[in-house]
């Protein structure tokens, strides 16, 4: 499935690369697998960097937004076993961005489909 990238500048940022890798990866990963199509952007601000993705899949029931970052919690009704996971990736995605001082949303978009929303300090 092809994802759909906006073009960024170069950005420096003192982080542990690799990790925050995984985190992006990790969201990439669930959209790649439950989102249909998915676009990715990079935002900065003098404060902060955003990373954003969108997919148009099912997106997320509003009361497990925030249960879906607990370990091994699968929502079953919409997502199949047949896809593979544990139920850590979004977990794992939470506890980096956090480590590096930042917060992780989901939301439903209005047009249908989720966003993940990275948001790092400067």
């Amino acid at each position: 499935m092809p994802v759909k990238m906006q073009a960024a500048k170069p950005i420096v940022y003192n982080c542990r690369p690799g990790a925050l890798r995984r985190a992006v990866r990790n969201l990439l990963d669930n959209t790649i697998k439950y989102g249909n199509t998915e676009s990715a952007a990079i935002q900065t601000t003098p404060k902060q960097i955003e990373i954003i993705i969108d997919d148009e899949g099912p997106g997320i029931p509003a009361q497990e937004l925030t249960r879906v970052f607990d370990p091994f919690y699968r929502i079953e009704g919409s997502r199949s076993r047949d896809t593979g996971g544990a139920g850590l990736g979004l977990a794992i995605a939470l506890s980096i961005v956090q480590a590096h001082g930042g917060t992780l949303i989901l939301s439903n978009r209005s047009t249908g489909g989720l966003r993940a929303q990275i948001s790092l300090p400067r």
